[in-house]
């Protein structure tokens, strides 16, 4: 049987496609709410974080540029955040609640995995079109279940260590020491998924495509 080639994008152009949102999404959140709570206080920082997302949606839609859904459940979500932690008083709840819902969401991935639905595999495909054919491989359908459970494991593993690490950091009370640690360590797990993730895939097609040439 024949199948339509299959390619990935180079990977510097997906990098040039995600950078922008990993910026404003992760890299600036955070160094608005760190400087923030060293030029002006806590309080304040929590403010100034929720300022920043609720600006990238003004943002958009003053130029008429379609809001994801995901920046409408990311700035509910940051409210919740900041008055939890307005609340209790300390920054150890305002980085803890999200991670909280990381450990669901990686317990979403292993429910995929055993109703033979992997969520990876969808998540490919809104970059990738892989024709229904090649979706229909044994060994593709294993891949995905094989890299859904890897990162069901990852997203749990980044959980647990930057809860640990700010429950530790805040009886300390160095939040420097937490965002560098904990973006160090979170950095260096995701990083190996996304390599194996990657090389993996590269394998699995250049395999079709030898078994079908």
């Amino acid at each position: 049987m024949n199948h339509p080639p299959v390619t990935l994008p180079r990977l510097t152009a997906l990098a040039r496609q995600a950078a922008p949102r990993l910026l404003e999404a992760v890299v600036a959140p955070l160094a608005v709410f760190y400087l923030a709570m060293v030029v002006l206080g806590f309080k304040w920082a929590l403010v100034m974080s929720v300022a920043w997302v609720y600006l990238g949606v003004g943002w958009r839609l003053v130029r008429r540029v379609k809001v994801p859904a995901t920046m409408y459940l990311a700035a509910f979500a940051i409210t919740v955040r900041a008055l939890v932690a307005f609340w209790t008083g300390t920054w150890m709840w305002f980085f803890i609640q999200p991670e909280m819902g990381t450990i669901c969401i990686s317990m979403v991935f292993l429910a995929s995995v055993r109703l033979n639905k992997p969520l990876v595999q969808k998540l490919t495909l809104d970059y990738i079109h892989l024709p229904s054919a090649v979706l229909k491989h044994e060994r593709v359908r294993k891949f995905f279940a094989r890299i859904t459970l890897l990162w069901a494991f990852v997203l749990l593993a980044n959980s647990t260590v930057s809860i640990l690490l700010a429950v530790y950091q805040s009886l300390a009370g160095s939040l420097g020491e937490f965002m560098l640690m904990r973006t160090s360590a979170v950095a260096l797990i995701s990083g190996a998924a996304i390599t194996i993730s990657v090389f993996g895939f590269k394998r699995l097609l250049h395999r079709l495509h030898v078994a079908h040439a």
